[in-house]
């Protein structure tokens, strides 16, 4: 077989987030193949595998697919889809697994027949094997990964994620409403999608999306729930604060947990939130507005606030996110609160004393100190 240059013929989707390489890779499938979509012209071999034979019998089929032409003579594509045998896990470590991978390898290395095309796609690919480096060289690589929620800025991330495949369904958020589902839909693009379906649905002749609908129809996700337990804590209600706490204990989280998830950062991006309107008079009520009050502070009034992970700038969202409950209170209570709350934190850690206990007695000095009137109007906002 006539061999020619591989960068043109071999083709790779990877990564974290499910729902955007499947649908990546089959937009790209349809790209290659012109909309030709049958096993006479094209191969699709299904990449699910459940053990080494499997994988034996799925690469084996690849390879064979590989080397041999259309049954018309015609350009081929073939597409190893879903491959879930090229991470780290422990199907894919198997000796045989690895073996035929890299017999896979080999094959690619030879070179493909004249009008061969190959396209892989596949939720993990350990980047240490020797398979990995040599598509790096040779492939054409789209890697889609979900948005890391452990980075400072992920909340624009998944927000900026979240608009786009809204304006797709003609819908639109209001701020709070956005602000909501970012925390409660998670970062998985899928998810997002099937979580937009839903409210679509569930408007009916309606687009805008309020903070209630969310509430309503998207389920809370873990991040949900740690946003949730912020939101009570900055309105001052404690019953409610309390009540997602006691959940999480039960559900197995600790104490150091809970408290390092969402207590502490909302404490934090309150007492900075409130430090930052009085400074620059930022807006709290308006996302543009905050954010570029806080931008025009000189850097050596920027540098003790937190950074985004890229370097070019404050991570604004979170800060904003906590400026309306930072309002409630008073920079001297915040100032108490952001002590109390590390002493809290020290004592979850070097003592004994009863996590449940610590915890409610820090909730309900939180909700003691924000002023009664805003406290008031902040839960009737919710």
């Amino acid at each position: 077989m006539k061999k020619t240059n591989a960068n043109h013929q071999i083709y790779v989707v990877v990564g974290s987030d499910d729902g955007q390489v499947r649908e990546a890779a089959l937009l790209l499938h349809r790209e290659l193949t012109k909309g030709v979509n049958d096993d006479f012209t094209n191969e699709t071999i299904e990449g699910n595998a459940s053990n080494s034979d499997q994988v034996d019998m799925i690469v084996g089929k690849t390879i064979q697919a590989l080397q041999t032409y259309s049954m018309f003579g015609t350009d081929k594509v073939v597409w190893l889809r879903n491959a879930n045998f090229l991470g780290n896990d422990r199907t894919s470590e198997a000796e045989s697994v690895v073996s035929k991978v890299e017999q896979l390898g080999d094959t690619l290395r030879s070179g493909l027949g004249e009008g061969v095309t190959f396209l892989l796609s596949a939720p993990k690919i350990d980047k240490r094997r020797l398979f990995w480096k040599f598509l790096e060289s040779h492939a054409k690589i789209a890697i889609f990964d979900k948005i890391d929620t452990s980075r400072e800025g992920w909340e624009e991330e998944v927000a900026a994620l979240a608009k786009e495949k809204a304006h797709e369904l003609g819908l639109s958020f209001d701020e709070d409403a956005l602000q909501l589902f970012v925390m409660q839909a998670g970062e998985a693009t899928n998810q997002i999608v099937n979580e937009l379906e839903k409210l679509r649905l569930y408007l009916g002749e309606r687009n805008l999306v309020t903070e209630n609908d969310v509430q309503v129809m998207v389920p809370l996700s873990r991040i949900g729930v740690v946003f949730e337990t912020g939101k009570a804590l900055q309105s001052g209600d404690a019953d409610r604060a309390i009540a997602l706490i006691d959940e999480q204990l039960e559900q197995g989280e600790s104490g150091v947990g809970i408290m390092r998830a969402s207590i502490i950062p909302t404490v934090r991006n309150m007492f900075m939130a409130r430090i930052l309107i009085e400074r620059s008079k930022a807006s709290p009520n308006n996302y543009r507005d905050f954010e570029n009050a806080v931008n025009r502070l000189p850097a050596s009034e920027k540098a003790w606030l937190p950074q985004k992970k890229s370097g070019d700038g404050v991570n604004v969202y979170p800060l904003f996110l906590c400026a309306r409950g930072a309002m409630s209170f008073s920079l001297e209570s915040l100032e108490k609160i952001f002590h109390l709350t590390a002493k809290t934190d020290k004592m979850l850690v070097s003592t004994g004393l009863d996590e449940k206990l610590l915890l409610h007695r820090l909730v309900t000095e939180i909700a003691i100190s924000a002023n009664p009137s805003n406290k008031h109007n902040t839960r009737n906002q919710r």
